[in-house]
């Protein structure tokens, strides 16, 4: 699908060439709530922000005048809820949102050590859906990894143990089992970090796999995988679409921009009742991702190397230090048109 266009006006008075993205992530390439999301309200009050791209480093601009739907990527999302925020922002102004929060437990391994503690973690994913509504924050559990200190059963149980703090809060679950082996620079900072991790066997994945559908039991959460190949349907789990379109129609249906950019009709009936009928015209997978992803099209802000939460297994950072000094560049110049502050 070709890219939609204008020209915009940059603070500086200069006439630049935009995109103009109807859904709008923020971010798989760093945590934009956590540490971005006063930048973030200023752009989108500005109308536009600019992009590195990380292949080749040419700048680009993106502008929000028909952006319709944001979905926030967190493992601290908090900053979103802070009175005159960015939720209260897009609230005003008539645009939908959805929240990927990323709630794991490796507080004891040291995995994630600049996360806030779990407990405070779980209190914001009520929150949030105390404001957003039941099903606009999605659960992930992300990556799964094994270690000499993590097996398959240490990964179970901290599942299980926040997934019964959120009976009744989240709507599903999105996991995924660290492949370690496809990302050179995860291996690279895991190793330089003396952390002993085991790679995922299909026996590992398929254990797992069959004993969250147990634990599913007396949870009733749709479960889900993020880009993997290997198929566990037998357990009830299907492939995601982390950027979901069928997220959209079940809980933005009546934004009819949003659903024109999706090319659905809701013909008859109500959408939540067998009566209803939808009709898509539009393919809109996007196939700028990973073979086994289902999200569709949207377009990413954020870049890379920018995410001070410093995770070790993290893909998104080629080093802690290029990360830290990066976020320190950007508080030189928080309201720059880029998240680096330039």
């Amino acid at each position: 699908m070709a890219k939609e266009r204008r020209l915009i006006v940059r603070e500086n008075s200069e006439v630049v060439e935009a995109q103009t993205p109807v859904i709008v992530s923020a971010s798989r390439s760093t945590d934009i709530p956590a540490f971005y999301a006063d930048w973030f309200l200023h752009r989108l009050k500005v109308g536009y922000s600019a992009w590195t791209n990380p292949f080749n480093g040419a700048r680009s601009y993106v502008s929000y005048a028909d952006t319709r739907l944001i979905v926030f990527w967190s493992k601290n999302p908090q900053p979103l809820l802070s009175t005159g925020g960015c939720l209260d922002y897009l609230r005003d102004k008539g645009i939908c949102t959805y929240v990927q929060y990323t709630l794991n437990d490796y507080d004891k391994e040291l995995l994630e050590r600049g996360v806030r503690p779990l407990e405070e973690r779980i209190d914001t994913f009520k929150r949030l859906v105390d404001r957003l509504g039941y099903g606009k924050v999605v659960w992930r559990f992300d990556p799964m990894i094994l270690t000499n200190k993590i097996t398959a059963d240490d990964i179970l149980a901290k599942v299980e143990n926040i997934g019964d703090r959120l009976r009744g809060y989240a709507e599903k679950l999105v996991f995924s089992y660290a492949d370690i082996r496809t990302y050179r620079k995860v291996q690279a900072n895991l190793e330089r970090s003396g952390v002993k991790y085991r790679e995922f066997e299909s026996d590992d994945m398929l254990y797992i796999a069959q004993n969250l559908a147990r634990l599913n039991e007396q949870w009733g959460l749709t479960l889900a995988t993020c880009g993997e190949k290997i198929d566990i349907s037998q357990f009830g789990i299907t492939h995601n679409k982390c950027i979901d379109d069928d997220l959209m129609i079940k809980y933005f249906a009546d934004d009819k921009r949003l659903m024109n950019h999706l090319g659905v009709d809701i013909v008859t009936g109500d959408l939540f009742n067998a009566e209803g009928t939808i009709i898509r015209r539009a393919n809109r997978k996007d196939k700028g991702q990973r073979e086994f992803c289902g999200c569709i099209t949207s377009k990413d802000i954020g870049e890379y190397n920018t995410c001070p939460h410093l995770c070790e297994y993290c893909y998104a950072n080629t080093s802690k230090e290029s990360a830290a000094s990066n976020y320190q560049r950007h508080k030189l110049n928080p309201r720059a048109e880029t998240i680096i502050g330039r």
